[in-house]
């Protein structure tokens, strides 16, 4: 029989199925919220949550381990079943000395990269043996599915050992042509270095890295795509130029020259995303592309990002494009309001050039 807290959680994950929401929000004082094509929800016709109702379903959602985990640490991320086959990844924590609760369902499906409306290029990354593909960009704007898409590409298609490591474990893949492994910080490894050094010993091509946050992971990265491995990751910048700023900065200044030339030959491409609310309902993706030719390899090891931007905007052929071209695209088609388009704007002469 379930408990009574347990039929809640049922009814509100039953709510953000039902309304196509992407997330729910539990805060003390609120009523339970949804996000719904970028927009936050109020469930009037539910209470106020109180901290107690937010501890009664934490003990639902959380194991003994990830229990003691999130008194140690005061959060936790961990990932939870719900109706067999629908995935919600979770975070528990704490502000002003009370619990909240965000979860954001993950889709049950790996949609392929035409279905996001992601542009060839990505597909052309995924045929690559070995290197460094980096997709960045904002939380939620789905850096995670394109990265899964990417992978399950690979997966359709080439007979690989595919490992993916994460915190949580989010899409869960269905093997094909390919083997795949999967594991969980905390679960299955202690950090995201650890696997990474790991996986020089268990005969992998590709290697999907949820986050690399530190100096040890963005190391053990680097050198597993410069011994003949592909290598797919995420970083929370804002476009390619910065990504590649912050994953030379990790490193103390006398490593940075051997970095960025280790950087500049084993990196692919960056695809940095954003996801705008589409006039009609849904969302569409906008991106920037950076395709690593000769130009970006010199400027890297130059220590000259800052003409990244340029280059991109002069390499329109190789299947690079700016973010604002992509804005204005969507504006043009109809797809996307103006004014919502101007929120992502990198250079706003350029974009209004090209919208007239």
């Amino acid at each position: 029989m379930y408990k009574a807290s347990e039929l809640e959680l049922n009814k509100l994950l039953s709510i953000v199925m039902e309304r196509d929401a992407s997330d729910l929000h539990l805060i003390v004082g609120e009523p339970p919220v949804i996000r719904v094509d970028t927009q936050l929800i109020r469930l009037d016709n539910y209470q106020v949550l109180s901290n107690e109702g937010i501890a009664d379903l934490l003990n639902v959602l959380l194991s003994p381990a990830q229990k003691s985990l999130f008194e140690k640490q005061m959060h936790v991320d961990f990932s939870y079943a719900f109706k067999d086959n629908i995935r919600f990844r979770v975070n528990a924590y704490r502000q002003k000395g009370v619990l909240g609760i965000a979860m954001r369902i993950i889709p049950n499906r790996i949609k392929t990269l035409d279905e996001l409306s992601l542009p060839p290029i990505l597909k052309k990354f995924t045929e690559k043996k070995q290197g460094l593909v980096l997709v960045v960009g904002p939380t939620g704007h789905g850096k995670s599915t394109a990265l899964a898409s990417m992978v399950n590409e690979i997966n359709k298609t080439r007979n690989e050992h595919i490992l993916t490591i994460e915190d949580p474990i989010e899409f869960v893949f269905t093997p094909d042509q390919s083997i795949i492994s999967q594991r969980e910080i905390l679960l299955d490894t202690p950090a995201f270095a650890d696997a990474l050094k790991a996986a020089l010993r268990e005969d992998i091509n590709v290697v999907l890295v949820g986050e690399m946050r530190d100096l040890e992971s963005v190391s053990a990265a680097l050198t597993i795509a410069e011994t003949g491995h592909l290598v797919f990751g995420t970083l929370h910048t804002n476009d390619a130029a910065q990504s590649i700023d912050r994953m030379v900065d990790v490193f103390p200044s006398s490593q940075q020259p051997q970095i960025r030339s280790q950087l500049a030959s084993v990196l692919v491409g960056v695809v940095s995303l954003r996801l705008l609310p589409k006039i009609g309902g849904g969302r569409v993706p906008s991106y920037e592309i950076m395709v690593s030719n000769h130009a970006i390899r010199n400027v890297i090891r130059d220590n000259k990002v800052y003409e990244i931007p340029n280059i991109i905007h002069t390499n329109l052929d190789e299947g690079m494009i700016p973010m604002d071209k992509t804005l204005a695209l969507l504006v043009k088609q109809g797809a996307v309001e103006f004014e919502v388009a101007q929120n992502f704007v990198v250079d706003n002469e350029f974009f209004l050039s090209l919208i007239s």
